[in-house]
């Protein structure tokens, strides 16, 4: 069964989390992002949970991760700019293995760039949005429905895998108003994270096996081990034992890496008969429906591949189009070709591109245009 709403993307991405059991947000205000944090500030005391904004973007995801470790879920909220100052702290907390849910509702870059207006700028950061190897997840909504239902699985995913998960919104799909069909709270599939019950002696919280997230009990219940930045070892003291050193971050890559089945998802419209695949995500793909219908109605028979889940990619799929299409395939996203480079990678040779990165959504009619030259 599905309810019935009329919201922004921002608005909707707050009633989501609130609905997948999050019950606190850290952050700071930054456009295109402040209605999550606003909207959570009201949303959260109604479920006895807790909002704090605090001084600056850094502090507000510390205190995020913070919340993360005591045991309860818990979500920020940013845009580009925060998503820099964040970098850090996302290091810190892919070590740690504390869940973390991260909206980033993406704008005009680099730097202050265009803080009102649309962008697809993060995709390549959200890939490595800090030193070292890591492997983060991202999700990348492309209607009002999926500001919801890609959030709980945001949730779902990071709690599954002690993970640290984006949800890509961009600024279009943030700030648009209309009608979204959503599930019923009680119809929504929930994943709560893993708690160790045995003998508190022999508790390992990184004592797992070599594709598996680690097991943190809830601070303050009696459970003793500490999180540290630092490589460390099953029981969580630090080391700088080769092995142990080598062991904890092919783990850390192969609890993602090996489960890209599970973490990924796609929409393919009117694929089946296409003969030019258009590749896009976020609120370009709007524009590329609308597109594609326009040139089915003249004959041209386009179809849409749309990743969802952004990170880790969905490489075997691309793969098997680049096969099919060979150089008809056209990806078209709202910056200068970062995706566009993924799937370069993917299928070795470069995709004809429509890119855009003056803060202004890319009209129908000039993908069209670009698909009558293929």
């Amino acid at each position: 069964m599905a309810r019935e709403i009329i919201s922004t993307g921002n608005e909707i991405a707050a009633m989501a989390a609130v609905d997948a059991g999050c019950t606190f947000f850290g952050g700071y205000p930054i456009t295109p992002s402040s209605e999550v944090a606003h909207e959570m500030s009201r949303l959260l005391p109604k479920v006895g949970g807790k909002f704090i904004q605090m001084e600056d973007e850094i502090a507000g995801v510390l205190v995020t991760m913070g919340a993360s470790v005591s045991g309860v879920k818990a979500m920020t909220a940013t845009s580009g700019p925060g998503m820099a100052l964040k970098s850090e702290s996302f290091g810190l907390c892919f070590m740690w293995e504390a869940p973390l849910v991260c909206v980033d509702v993406m704008r005009g870059g680099p730097s202050t760039g265009l803080p009102t207006r649309v962008a697809q700028g993060d995709v390549t950061f959200a890939k490595n949005p800090t030193f070292g190897d890591v492997r983060f997840i991202s999700v990348c909504p492309g209607n009002l429905e999926e500001a919801y239902t890609e959030t709980v699985r945001a949730f779902n995913i990071a709690e599954k895998y002690m993970a640290q998960v984006f949800v890509l919104l961009d600024e279009t799909i943030g700030h648009m108003t209309g009608k979204a069909m959503v599930p019923n709270k009680e119809d929504l599939e929930i994943i709560n994270r893993k708690v160790y019950t045995g003998d508190k002696a022999s508790y390992k919280p990184y004592g797992v096996g070599p594709d598996e997230p680690a097991v943190l009990n809830p601070f303050f219940q009696g459970y003793r081990y500490h999180v540290t930045g630092l490589h460390h070892g099953p029981t969580s003291s630090s080391t700088e034992d080769p092995e142990v050193c080598q062991a904890l971050i092919e783990r850390l890559l192969n609890k993602i890496d090996n489960h890209k089945a599970d973490l990924e998802s796609n929409e393919e419209y009117m694929m089946d008969d296409a003969e030019v695949c258009i590749i896009s995500y976020g609120s370009a793909s709007m524009s590329c429906k609308e597109a594609i219908n326009k040139l089915r109605a003249e004959g041209i028979k386009a179809g849409l591949f749309r990743p969802i889940t952004l990170w880790p990619s969905p490489d075997k799929r691309i793969k098997e189009l680049g096969e099919k299409f060979k150089d008809k395939i056209l990806v078209v996203e709202l910056n200068m070709g970062q995706y566009a480079e993924e799937v370069e990678r993917i299928i070795h040779r470069t995709p004809v591109k429509l890119n855009k990165a003056n803060g202004r959504a890319i009209e129908p009619s000039a993908i069209v245009a670009k698909v009558k030259e293929l």
